[in-house]
């Protein structure tokens, strides 16, 4: 029996025990195994993988150890050098399938501009199917669901608060170049366009019937929106998001108003 030393690289340590972090894992080659099995069986889902070097040498995840080599294993956020990359480009424009636990990351992601999936009823199987059939990006909380086979692009989210979370996926997808706010419903997922006011005018409370003349309807589901005084806290919210400022707002970003 001979081992393999495999070292993880920068975050792809968050999936391994405090006290493993930041140092090479021995692993006991005791069959044939392709790599991306052993990778995963240390704990890393393998769509959070982009490089894995053999003894220096780019390899894919069909790789098969044998005993006796140094393995490292690089996240797409770390460059390589004449690397072969193993995470696929995302789509563009970005988008994405989210997990029943980012309801609310999801309504962010909308109010953005950007394509979201989400149902707080999805299954496994669901998610995995939409993500690989509509290419998209699944972010989810769930490690064990990143590790099916079919699932290529994918993210971990790591934060636990709903704005941290959109910061953190921003930052990790690059996504400000791509902010479009107050184009997508951010109840159904449908289209935002513009709408008469005589067309709506019998669904809207009193004063917002005095006072606002301009109006969008969700090509979906109709819900009706318009820009309210949380309009310039949003701008400023996005605009903190593309200077990427390192503290988050002491509140979250505020939804249209609709009705």
């Amino acid at each position: 029996m001979a081992n393999a030393d495999v070292h993880f690289h920068a975050e792809l340590n968050d999936f391994l025990a405090p006290a493993r972090r930041g140092r090479p894992m021995v692993y006991a080659v005791t069959r044939r195994a392709a790599i991306k099995d052993v990778i995963e069986s240390l704990g890393v889902p393998h769509p959070e993988v982009d490089v894995i070097l053999v003894d220096g040498a780019s390899v894919g995840f069909g790789h098969i150890l044998h005993g006796g080599e140094r393995v490292d294993v690089y996240p797409w956020s770390v460059p390589v050098a004449s690397a072969y990359h193993l995470r696929p480009r995302p789509p563009s424009p970005p988008r994405f399938v989210l997990d029943a636990h980012l309801g609310r990351l999801a309504r962010y992601l909308r109010l953005l501009g950007f394509d979201c999936r989400y149902r707080n009823d999805y299954a496994d199987d669901e998610l995995a199917a939409c993500a690989d059939q509509e290419q998209r990006i699944l972010l989810t909380r769930d490690r064990n669901l990143l590790k099916r086979k079919r699932i290529a692009l994918a993210h971990f989210v790591r934060a636990d608060a709903p704005w941290q979370q959109l910061k953190e996926v921003c930052a990790a997808f690059d996504l400000v170049d791509a902010f479009a706010p107050f184009t997508r419903c951010t109840r159904c997922n449908g289209r935002l366009e513009p709408v008469a006011k005589a067309a709506v005018e019998a669904r809207l409370e009193p004063l917002t019937k005095r006072y606002v003349d301009d109006f969008l309807q969700c090509d979906s589901c109709h819900q009706v929106y318009w820009h309210g005084s949380h309009v310039t806290p949003m701008r400023r919210l996005v605009a903190a998001l593309k200077r990427d400022a390192e503290h988050s707002p002491s509140t979250g970003a505020p939804p249209l108003s609709s009705r």
